[in-house]
């Protein structure tokens, strides 16, 4: 019993340990926004490796995504006689919950794990130590650019999934399964609102800056040549997506405060 409590106690230590090492990273950028020298030509490096880079494999799942929620929706709904509002719940979910989440957790697999794989293999090639030795700040220069990149990155790509996954959906529900567009637009602007992919777009500037920071983090404590860094790289795209799902859950929870679902209809 002595043992499973000083474990327990050991693991939440660590959490602990761990998160204000992250938080302390996440200060070192708001730091570097203040103070330091702004890196144009970096930043635009990374808005083309992880905005433009990630666009085929955003479009791909939030396409299929759409279809297979629309199938499965029409299939149960069938059955009740409401074929019609298939839209408007595909649409909504979509806008919520799916394209951010899918979104989040494929920039993660793409973004994230290059991250932490480059920054990895700077640490422990000593790259970063001669950034020191040069007076620049490993933060300014490497992880500043990729944090702002990724937060003007990710709203963007999940309104381009929220975008295909619609028209995916309209593809499949009126070709496919035979629904009177004019019912399936009328539903759609009936009970979806502005609001619905607001919350999306707020969400994946949650999800950007968590991915930006795991994976900054990971790469900078890098240790033990490649070994290290592959463990590096594998952590940070682990921790990175059950952030993303532990926070979109208390996300739901508190953007449904101010915009509830249902209060615009």
């Amino acid at each position: 019993m002595t043992g499973a409590i000083r474990a327990l106690g050991h693991a939440v230590i660590q959490m602990l340990y761990y998160l204000g090492q992250v938080a302390q990273l996440f200060v070192e950028v708001l730091r570097s926004l203040r103070v330091s020298d702004f890196r144009y030509k970096q930043l635009g490096r990374q808005l083309v490796a992880i905005g433009f880079g990630s666009q085929l494999v955003v479009i791909v799942t939030g396409a299929f995504t759409g279809a297979v929620f629309t199938a499965q929706v029409y299939f149960k709904f069938s059955e009740l006689g409401l074929e019609s509002a298939v839209g408007a719940l595909v649409c909504v979910a979509m806008s919520r919950e799916l394209a951010p989440v899918m979104t989040g957790l494929m920039v993660t697999g793409r973004v994230g794990a290059a991250m932490a794989a480059e920054i990895g293999t700077m640490k422990v090639t000593e790259q970063i130590d001669a950034l020191r030795s040069m007076a620049v700040h490993p933060v300014d220069y490497l992880v500043t650019p990729r944090a702002i990149a990724i937060l003007i990155s990710m709203p963007l790509l999940i309104a381009e999934s929220i975008t295909f996954g619609m028209i995916a959906s309209w593809t499949i529900a009126v070709t496919l399964f035979k629904i009177p567009g004019t019912f399936y637009w009328e539903h759609l602007q009936t009970y979806m609102a502005l609001e619905d992919i607001g919350i999306g777009m707020i969400k994946g500037f949650v999800f950007g800056l968590l991915i930006v920071l795991v994976s900054c983090h990971q790469g900078l404590n890098a240790r033990d040549g490649a070994v290290g860094v592959g463990e590096g790289t594998t952590s940070a795209v682990q921790i990175s997506n059950l952030a993303i799902l532990i926070f979109n859950f208390f996300l739901t929870f508190l953007l449904n405060m101010f915009w509830p679902l249902g209060a615009q209809y």
